[in-house]
């Protein structure tokens, strides 16, 4: 068995290789068919228009060998990079912002400590790629600067694209204009999106609402690492590529999806809780196990366990949970 994953990770003690095994057998035809599908798609000229059949294509999951490319072009980040061409180096040769420098450093060994990749002693040694793009995005968008999380998001698009520039890119496009305001020194938009899954959580699971209201367990205290990590460390590393397929191409809906199709799947097992720290292990155990490693029946059900989720409902749900926020702030 091989104890290190295709991406680096070093798998767990309790790892269980048998029912890796059998899903991924089963995985590998899945993907070898959707791969025949997507080269013909993108037919060597690596241009793909929004369409229905590409929205579709998506949702199955986008073959590692394309993954890169089609993050790029669906998310706006390779037009973004052609239109600002050498921008991404300037930044990395300008003048640099102390304090940011040493926030970045600090947080480079707390980065994927079980990814051989990113290891002192890996050659090539990805720190030094992760520290650039934190570095150059810290300058890129000063509002932001660099907070803990990204380095997570970073080390991930590094290993997809393999690519420096691609990364930043794909970093702008996620922080700049996917995710609203999550990073920023307020968190505003993360702290919002907390309470609209809450209010979600109150249309869709009510029995789990009043569970958590009747316990006085704030939902911060259970799902920020899903919001600000997009799920990384906490969905396996297939299941979180896939989400992050939808989120390139759909946007930040996706994420509450996924974490509605986890709450209401576990529903049951949630309600055993009796107490507070109950209610926290929980949530810790509902991420992990066979429902969320079958990565492609996972992803057909966020798209059918939550029921209808439109942005204009999300969209709602934000400017009341945002006022709120505001005035209690």
């Amino acid at each position: 068995f091989c104890r290190v994953d295709p991406y680096g990770f070093e798998r767990p003690e309790d790892f269980d290789y048998a029912s890796y095994e059998a899903f991924f057998s089963r995985y590998l035809v899945v993907l070898t068919r959707r791969a025949i599908k997507w080269s013909k798609l993108l037919k060597g000229n690596n241009s793909i228009q929004k369409s229905l059949k590409v929205k579709r294509y998506i949702r199955k999951g986008i073959p590692n060998e394309h993954r890169a490319l089609v993050w790029m072009i669906v998310s706006g980040a390779q037009a973004n990079m052609e239109q600002n061409p050498g921008y991404y180096h300037r930044l990395l040769e300008g003048e640099k912002n102390a304090k940011l420098l040493e926030a970045i450093k600090t947080d480079m060994n707390r980065t994927f400590p079980d990814n051989v990749k990113f290891r002192k002693t890996a050659d090539p040694c990805l720190q030094h790629t992760l520290y650039n793009v934190l570095v150059a995005y810290g300058h890129h968008n000063k509002a932001v600067g660099y907070c803990q999380g990204m380095n997570f998001i970073a080390g991930y698009l590094i290993l997809i694209t393999k690519n420096e520039e691609e990364s930043f890119w794909l970093l702008d496009a996620l922080i700049g204009r996917i995710l609203p305001d999550y990073y920023s020194p307020a968190m505003l938009g993360l702290k919002t999106d907390q309470e609209v899954l809450g209010e979600l959580v109150k249309m869709k699971v009510p029995a789990v609402a009043e569970l958590m209201e009747r316990h006085g367990v704030m939902w911060t205290l259970v799902v920020s690492r899903w919001f600000i990590c997009l799920f990384i460390d906490i969905l396996p590393v297939e299941t979180v590529l896939r989400i992050w397929d939808c989120l390139f191409y759909e946007g930040s809906k996706i994420i509450f999806r996924v974490a509605l199709t986890l709450i209401k799947q576990n529903q049951a097992f949630i309600l055993e809780a009796t107490n507070f720290p109950d209610i926290c292990d929980k949530f810790k155990q509902i991420t992990k196990g066979t429902f969320v490693t079958e990565c492609h029946s996972f992803m057909q059900k966020i798209f059918t366990d939550p029921g209808s989720l439109s942005m204009a409902t999300i969209d709602k749900l934000r400017e009341s949970c945002r006022e709120k926020l505001l005035s209690q702030g």
